[in-house]
């Protein structure tokens, strides 16, 4: 028995002790764990493709750029699209001298460069229906001072342009290939999805592609990388799907709201004492979400780290209230504040996305948000029985959250003094008292009357729960 006695506590030491080093590990790396970039764009094709693709001779562009128009004409649709011919770098082009680009000789390899790098990483769909393998229409090269793609109208005229001066002397690095593809349709009216896999042309691959339906204006995307599938005209469903996924994904990748969430659990471990702390942070950050989306947020260049930087301090100020000791009946009120600052963070991530929205804007907000709650939820319903069986079985109640919340200071801190800094190299300067300025104001206290409407009309209810969560003895010491 005393045998058994002994070992006992060298087996909870030994757990509690791997416990906070895996702990202080994870807090530690979160800094550099920032979302990696989403691979579920890669297409089954890709592997298939690069075997057929020989050894690549030259470097790969840092910095590209595609220009396209995609166009339904009738029973056609039309797709334009300008990229380097730096980018096609499996493909030897005739060159001459000091890398001239041998114009005459070029034209076969422009089609097989236009087929392999281009025409085959792209899938359009007719409403649910993919379409055939394009047809190559025609293909040129351009100096890089060509200014067609401007417009569809200037684009489609330059195919039928003379061709570029034998004798130019233009090194092969700085021409463009432009290539105009054609795909049989059912009809104009049709919605269309687009499916475009670019981004292996450089390290960085900026795609601009502009939809020219019949009847309607031209709308305008731009994106970095692979955006997956892009409905180029969602219906509303579609639209608040995309949505949905793209906030679930944001709030499990987001490092920082995720320890801000976890400084909420720590102490507070019940039901009665998480439903108002996540709700008044549900609340608050979909305040501001929603304003800056419609345009009342600065848009100065010091907002968004100054918004990163107050980021980083709730996860400090939470931190050290859990040390110090968690008050119940405030608590709710706390998350409020710093989920309107989280707010502000939720919609960086969201401007950049909201042209695959369509005509669906409000939808595809509420949507956005929908997707951030229910990855709170599966955090908070996670985390919650983790701190709890932590609690029970390896380390006390005060002990553990001191410990726990210790870590989370410190990766906090040093993410604010970070973001500090960048913020510092900003300069602020006091905007000239005008008729913008006075709007500007005027949209702040209106959302500011809206975040005192909302605070007040929780606070009753709110207050009442915090209280019984408090009676509920599941919070640390604190008063």
């Amino acid at each position: 028995m005393k045998r058994g006695h002994t070992r006992r506590p060298i087996r909870r030491t030994a757990l509690l002790t791997g416990c906070v080093l895996t702990l202080y590990g994870l807090t530690s790396l979160a800094g550099a764990a920032r979302a990696a970039p989403d691979r579920t764009a890669e297409r089954a094709t890709a592997d298939r493709r690069a075997a057929a693709i020989p050894a690549l001779p030259h470097e790969i562009p840092a910095d590209v750029t595609v220009q396209a128009f995609v166009t339904p004409e009738g029973g056609r649709l039309r797709f334009l699209v300008r990229a380097p011919l730096e980018a096609m770098r499996d493909i030897e082009f005739p060159r001459y001298g000091l890398g001239y680009l041998a114009l005459e000789a070029a034209g076969p390899f422009l089609v097989d460069a236009a087929q392999l790098w281009l025409a085959d990483y792209v899938t359009f769909f007719e409403e649910d229906r993919r379409l055939a393998p394009p047809r190559i229409i025609a293909t040129r090269i351009s100096l890089p001072s060509d200014r067609s793609f401007a417009s569809y109208a200037t684009a489609l005229a330059h195919f039928d342009d003379p061709p570029l001066d034998p004798g130019l002397q233009l090194p092969w690095r700085q021409a463009l290939l432009d290539v105009l593809l054609e795909y049989d349709i059912e009809s104009d009216e049709s919605r269309f999805s687009i499916d475009p896999a670019f981004a292996h042309l450089g390290l960085r691959t900026v795609t601009v592609l502009r939809l020219r339906p019949p009847d309607r204006p031209e709308r305008v995307f731009q994106y970095v990388g692979d955006p997956g599938l892009v409905r180029l005209d969602p219906r509303w469903h579609q639209a608040a799907l995309r949505f949905v996924s793209l906030g679930f994904t944001h709030i499990l990748d987001g490092i920082d709201h995720l320890l801000f969430l976890l400084c909420l659990v720590i102490p507070l471990r019940t039901l009665w004492g998480l439903v108002p702390v996540i709700t008044s942070f549900t609340i608050a950050h979909s305040i501001t979400l929603i304003a800056s989306a419609f345009g009342i947020a600065p848009r100065a260049l010091w907002f968004p780290p100054l918004i990163e930087t107050l980021i980083a301090l709730s996860i400090v100020y939470m931190a050290l209230e859990n040390i110090l000791g968690a008050k119940p009946r405030k608590r709710w009120l706390l998350a409020f504040g710093f989920g309107l600052v989280h707010g502000f963070g939720f919609s960086f991530a969201l401007s950049e996305s909201l042209q695959f929205a369509g005509g669906h804007l409000l939808t595809s907000l509420l949507a956005f948000n929908v997707g951030v709650e229910l990855g709170q939820l599966v955090v908070v319903a996670v985390a919650a029985p983790a701190v709890e069986l932590l609690f029970r079985k390896v380390v006390a109640e005060r002990m553990g959250t001191i410990i726990g919340s210790a870590l989370l200071a410190h990766t906090g801190w040093h993410w604010m003094t970070d973001r500090g800094s960048d913020l510092l190299a900003y300069r602020f300067t006091w905007p000239a008292f005008d008729g913008a300025l006075a709007a500007a104001l005027m949209r702040w206290g209106a959302l500011a009357l809206i975040v005192v409407g909302a605070a007040w009309a929780i606070s009753g209810p709110f207050g009442k729960l915090a209280a019984k969560a408090k009676g509920g003895g599941r919070t640390a010491p604190a008063e």
